[in-house]
């Protein structure tokens, strides 16, 4: 071996433990050990697992001992994020009125990526209620971002996208209402895939009534990963059937071939903001790359995502206001009432027969993606213009939220109609406040993750990973 174990990709891990060159306990091991020397220091990971991910670890090497078939995840380490139910724990949230909420049964995606044969090593981190672009909270205090204190980890899957990038485990489940596995995937220099509507199952069994509908439609489960390849490795195995959910979609993770040249649309449209150079150079990066990897990229004016992106929050916060509003107030800090203070004037919410009207709008805009699409499989779009921003930049009023939220149009307007997207790092900055990556976002046809996945793949083929560079100046 000529790294050391917790630098290991899932891709390998699978291989080596499948085989049986590495075993399940020595590889879970060296990721308990990674976790335990660089957690401290970053608060990624709020419940350390180890105890149980090696008896885990050990039963699964009896197992393959005595004949028992491999997974595709066999030996490899994840964390599950503290917003999803995992038996025996507690679904935070990051509530400290949650901090006894115990999961009577596993969510779907926990059941899948344990048959896969993944282990979990730990829970990780999560801003309150789950509604920020950043990851602090009174319960389970603030994460870290392995790059240096000058930027946040993102949110709300911060402590997941901190911990895969630091070495903790080769993946981490988070989930995206509104961008929540890609703020942490960009503001670490991760990659991941926020699937489409209906493509992982999704229900937490501790759960005391259903979601709002547009919550229903608007979130959705999936992985942050260090590579590409790990992502088509792991992600067939979450999208795996759980009739828990009867919105499921049970389609196989590949699709049919597109006719080649796959047609790319390309912008860098912000929308009146104003795009950083840094920025607009991680765009170039990403479409020179898949151009040399033999895409056809044309730049394009695409539907106008402002009005959907807009419609979706407000209509997202009309619903929240209503259903989620006194539990807020009750149990919220005050921290997370003057964020949520904020996203109201930001956002001003939608209520009665105009939230009614805006929910039915959804299929409009949806529907002029889907026409778009049909020309141009996969669209490169900025995620946010500006590099990402310091933490507790959305505690700083209304202009703070505007910089965190309300420039991330291309974010939330891929929740609101449902579409898949992916973020990849392409540039690594030198900036006068430290080092950071910076990603970008590449929309897919609804149900072509995998297309969006290969696309990532082959720019990093051009630029490599981001952990790299981090890990060979952090250790």
């Amino acid at each position: 071996m000529t790294k050391p174990l917790w630098q290991l990709d899932a891709v390998e891990i699978s291989a080596l433990t499948s085989s049986g060159e590495l075993s399940v306990a020595d590889m879970t091991a060296a990721a308990i050990a990674r976790m335990r020397d660089k957690n401290p220091a970053l608060n990624a990971v709020v419940e350390d697992l180890g105890e149980d991910a090696m008896r885990r670890a050990r039963a699964l090497d009896d197992d393959h001992a005595n004949g028992a078939p491999a997974g595709p995840l066999h030996g490899v380490p994840v964390t599950i994020k503290v917003n999803v139910d995992q038996k025996g724990h507690a679904t935070t949230n990051g509530v400290s009125a949650l901090a006894d909420a115990i999961a009577p049964e596993d969510a779907p995606v926990v059941r899948n990526l344990l048959r896969a044969g993944a282990v979990v090593i730990g829970r990780s981190n999560t801003p309150e209620f789950s509604f920020r672009a950043d990851t602090d909270n009174a319960l389970h205090g603030r994460t870290h971002n392995p790059w240096g204190d000058h930027v946040s980890p993102g949110g709300s899957s911060g402590g997941a996208g901190a911990a895969v990038m630091a070495g903790i485990g080769a993946l981490g489940h988070g989930n995206d209402i509104g961008g929540s596995l890609r703020f942490p995937a960009a503001a670490n220099g991760a990659v991941t895939v926020k699937p489409g509507l209906g493509r992982v199952p999704a229900w937490n069994p501790g759960q005391t009534r259903e979601r709002g509908m547009l919550a229903q439609s608007m979130s959705v489960q999936g992985l942050i990963a260090r590579s590409a390849a790990d992502l088509h490795l792991s992600m067939p195995a979450i999208i795996a059937p759980d009739p828990r959910d009867p919105f499921h979609v049970p389609l196989p993770w590949r699709g049919n071939a597109p006719e080649a040249p796959i047609r790319v649309g390309f912008t860098r449209e912000t929308y009146g903001f104003d795009l950083h150079p840094e920025v607009s150079g991680a765009l170039d990066m990403a479409r020179d790359a898949l151009r040399d990897a033999g895409y056809q990229v044309e730049e394009i004016t695409p539907p106008d995502i402002r009005e959907a992106g807009l419609a979706g929050y407000q209509a997202l916060l009309g619903e929240v206001k209503a259903l989620m509003g006194p539990d807020i107030r009750a149990h919220g800090s005050p921290t997370i009432q003057a964020i949520f203070d904020a996203y109201f004037e930001q956002f001003p919410p939608y209520q009665g027969d105009e939230l009614l009207q805006m929910m039915g709008q959804r299929s409009h805009y949806a529907r002029q993606w889907s026409l778009f699409l049909e020309r141009y499989p996969l669209v490169i779009t900025p995620f946010l213009p500006q590099p990402f921003f310091a933490p507790d930049r959305d505690t700083e009023g209304s202009d703070g939220v505007r910089e965190v939220l309300g420039a991330a149009l291309w974010s939330y307007a891929m929740n609101f109609m449902g579409l898949p997207a992916g973020s990849v790092p392409t540039r690594l900055a030198e900036l006068p406040q430290g080092t950071q990556p910076i990603n970008i976002q590449i929309v897919g046809q609804r149900w072509r993750e995998d297309l969006i996945v290969d696309a990532c793949a082959a720019i990093e083929d051009r630029v490599g990973r981001m952990c790299d560079p981090l890990w060979a100046r952090s250790g």
